[in-house]
């Protein structure tokens, strides 16, 4: 197994009349949008769809090197069926933008992933873009999500690497990075397995406002996705003496210095309430809840194989007393 990188170092959602059911509900149209509640993202997102690639290139213009923003924005941006036939027009109407360069590359990889593209192809784009903006990690991240489904292992930590000498808290790039690593076979002990490691450094050695805080969390819930896809008990995962010391420390972060504004921040709290959801700490759940109001995301509602609005729907039921 190849040596880990080194690592460098309460609002409430709006009540219904009633008072028993937030307003966005996770019914909404909100519910699985990538988006996240970043209405700038969404309006320039409608605009590519109709081929109108102007609004995107002020998005990310004033985006600048808000680098979780640009890499989010980005990736949603490029994951539209037509993204990349509209980001080639805007490369050939400005030659040599990064930004266009950018899109493209991850419009590719996209299309890599869903099989209609060679995954050479996005790679080159992606490189192509990285020389453009050297400082920018995001043509990186494209080719972190490359590595994490065709690539090897020492690619994938590779790529990390290269990621995190532009971005050390990259938020979405150590979130791709555990999913991958959590399928590595564990150790003897439940609790011992190279993920939590990493992702207890990372967390340690961010600053102290840092989302990566809730990293151990993300390591839990995607050992908790291998273990149920392998047909083992997930019931004991959440009661361990880390699980608990982990749980503990991440809604204490949680409570003093959770960021309202980070682009990613529905993907962590969605996490943090399954979290606590499977230990049975329903207080806690409930708190989350309220917070993340419509914004449920597919994982890790989706682990265990089970239907992910349906999950959080009956999640949220038990911990607000719906149910």
């Amino acid at each position: 197994m190849p040596p880990l990188p080194p690592l460098l170092g309460a609002l409430r959602a709006p009540m219904d009349p009633a008072g028993a059911t937030p307003a966005n509900d996770p019914g909404t149209a909100r519910a699985f949008d990538a988006a996240l509640g970043d209405a700038e993202l969404r309006s320039a997102r409608a605009a590519l769809t109709q081929g109108r690639w102007q609004p995107v290139r002020s998005l990310l213009l004033h985006t600048g090197d808000d680098w979780d923003r640009r890499g989010h924005r980005v990736t949603v941006l490029a994951a539209e069926p037509y993204a990349a036939a509209w980001a080639g027009q805007w490369l050939l109407a400005e030659p040599g933008s990064a930004d266009a360069a950018t899109l493209l590359a991850l419009a590719q990889v996209h299309r890599a992933l869903r099989g209609k593209e060679d995954p050479g192809v996005a790679r080159a784009a992606c490189r192509t873009a990285a020389e453009l903006a050297p400082a920018d990690p995001t043509p990186w991240l494209g080719l972190l999500l490359l590595a994490g489904v065709h690539g090897t292992v020492t690619e994938l930590l590779g790529t990390f690497a290269r990621l995190r000498e532009r971005h050390p808290e990259h938020h979405h790039a150590h979130h791709l990075l555990l999913a991958r690593l959590a399928e590595w076979p564990a150790g003897r002990r439940s609790e011992s397995h190279e993920v939590y490691d990493l992702a207890g450094q990372a967390a340690a050695d961010a600053p102290a406002d840092s989302p990566l805080a809730l990293l151990p969390v993300v390591a839990h819930a995607e050992r908790h996705r291998v273990l149920a896809a392998a047909g083992l008990a997930v019931t004991g995962h959440w009661s361990g003496p880390l699980a608990r010391r982990t749980l503990r420390a991440a809604f204490d972060w949680w409570l003093e210095w959770e960021h309202d504004d980070h682009p990613r921040r529905h993907i962590d709290l969605n996490h943090l309430a399954f979290a606590m959801t499977c230990a049975g700490r329903t207080a806690e759940a409930a708190a989350l809840f309220e917070r993340i109001g419509g914004h449920l995301t597919r994982a890790p509602w989706c682990y265990s194989d089970r239907d992910p609005r349906a999950a959080f729907r009956a999640a949220r039921a038990r911990a607000l007393g719906l149910g």
